[in-house]
């Protein structure tokens, strides 16, 4: 490698520096986990109220997010992504001990405690919509283009790592239940979480501010003094000519789509665990944790995958097609929304039946499908993110984080809705719970078919010759 090449690699964020980005996300994660899905437990359990009314006040906090590209839009004005990553960070913590106290406050006087909470959620919303997306697109912007995707996986495993590690603690914490004890859990989890976002992210972006203009000029293919220095002023202009893109484009029909088989059972798997299985707040809480178990497994499995078999041996072109395979982003992609679609059948065949296997398993084999579809989905993205017009990323990755919130929020409202009206017209809470899981489970079968058109690309990036040299390059700078 020449000394032009060796130096270009220089300057982009190393692994300590990913890994600080990851306890941003693992802070977000901490936050939002208790927010989803503890708080929507006690309301439809404890608190015997509509499974629609935490559905609708999740369907908002997804709604909001919305505003996405707009937030991107700002960041790309501003041209620092840091203060929309901390104050989203601090919103989002407000927004979730507002939520709390909004559900505690419920059994004294609903429409306070209502009211409370649903400010919480929209707060909620809009800091994950200002913090989760300058992240992505401070990340995609300062690694190493050819190590985006293992960086955003290594992301996403921490964050995952911070639901695993909120549920399983807060789950014991909040045995035996109480309303103070769901207040001040929360509010201790977002405290910690803000300090460690704030220390993590703080300092990175202005060491790293050339790096982010080196990154888009390969994206694109220009030299950095060829690129217009500034976003368009109106944020319709930019939002129309990422539109225009037809990779940005796909991608954001297969993420809307994905997404909403994805997050469909967040919102009834806790109230399907406590109705037809009869688990506890802290058991349910712990078995949303056990998904998340299974979603790191996935996402540790396919990035060790990628690694392993993207580089060809000679010695056994034999293999070559299971090694193409093993090392291609779009088969583990289609493995993962293929495995997600069986689990999902046989939790719906278990609310019958519940001897079939234990619930614990059933959700474990959930997750790790889970995980196998959304490393493939990350790595795209973080390829996709820099490809186009200079000086969109936050409005491209604001895009497909929009379809993201909008899939998640109508998945939210959508099974909820299901699950209430199948109780009411049949009586049976089990019918209504299968029901959930098999229009699910059709879902991610559609996703796998626009996956095998998405994908193409990344499958054949990941064919090429790795280079020691440069990883030790870009990586130890």
């Amino acid at each position: 490698m020449n000394t032009a090449t060796a130096s270009s690699t220089l300057g982009y964020l190393g692994w300590p520096g990913i890994v600080r980005l990851g306890l941003v996300q693992t802070a977000l994660g901490a936050i939002v986990v208790l927010t989803t899905t503890v708080i929507n437990r006690v309301m439809v359990v404890e608190l015997a109220l509509p499974a629609l009314l935490p559905g609708l006040l999740v369907g908002i906090h997804f709604g909001v997010q919305f505003t996405r590209p707009r937030m991107g839009h700002g960041s790309d004005r501003g041209g620092r992504r840091t203060p929309w990553i901390i104050g989203g960070v601090a919103v989002l913590a407000t927004g979730s001990v507002l939520a709390a106290l909004g559900t505690a406050t419920i059994p004294d006087s609903a429409a306070l405690g209502i009211g409370l909470a649903l400010l919480g959620f929209v707060l909620v919303g809009l800091g994950v919509a200002a913090a989760g997306t300058s992240l992505l697109v401070l990340l995609a912007t300062t690694v190493a283009p050819r190590y985006r995707g293992s960086a955003a996986t290594t992301v996403w495993i921490m964050m995952i790592a911070g639901f695993i590690a909120t549920t399983i603690v807060a789950g014991a914490q909040l045995d035996p239940y109480s309303h103070a004890r769901l207040v001040i859990v929360t509010a201790v989890v977002s405290m910690v979480a803000l300090l460690v976002a704030t220390l993590a992210v703080s300092g990175i972006e202005r060491r790293y501010a050339h790096t982010a203009a080196l990154a888009s000029s390969e994206a694109s293919g220009t030299l950095p003094d060829e690129q217009h220095g500034q976003a368009p002023a109106r944020f319709s202009e930019a939002l129309a000519s990422v539109w225009a893109e037809p990779a940005a484009r796909r991608f954001c029909v297969f993420v809307f789509v994905s997404m909403l088989a994805y997050s469909a059972q967040d919102l009834v798997l806790e109230p399907f665990a406590g109705a037809v299985h009869g688990f506890t707040v802290g058991q349910s809480t712990q078995l949303s944790g056990t998904h998340h178990q299974g979603v790191l497994f996935g996402l540790l499995l396919v990035a060790l995958a990628t690694a392993r078999f993207a580089r060809r041996d000679p010695s056994r072109q034999w293999l070559r097609g299971v090694t193409d395979a093993l090392g291609s982003l779009r088969f583990w992609t289609l493995f993962g929304c293929s495995l997600s679609a069986i689990a999902l059948g046989l939790l719906g065949t278990a609310a019958f039946v519940p001897e079939l296997a234990p619930l614990t398993a059933l959700v474990l084999l959930l997750g790790l499908g889970n995980g196998l579809f959304a490393a493939g989905a990350i790595g795209s993205m973080m390829a996709l993110v820099g490809q186009g017009g200079h000086r969109r990323e936050g409005v491209r990755m604001g895009l497909w984080g929009a379809a993201q919130a909008i899939a998640f929020g109508l998945a939210g409202l959508g099974a909820t809705a299901v699950v209430d009206l199948a109780r009411y017209a049949t009586g049976d809470v089990r019918q209504a719970y299968a029901l959930v899981f098999v229009a699910q489970m059709g879902l991610f079968l559609v996703a796998a078919l626009l996956a095998r058109g998405v994908y193409r690309p990344a499958r054949a990036e990941t064919r090429q010759p790795f280079d020691h040299r440069r990883a030790a390059l870009e990586l130890n700078a």
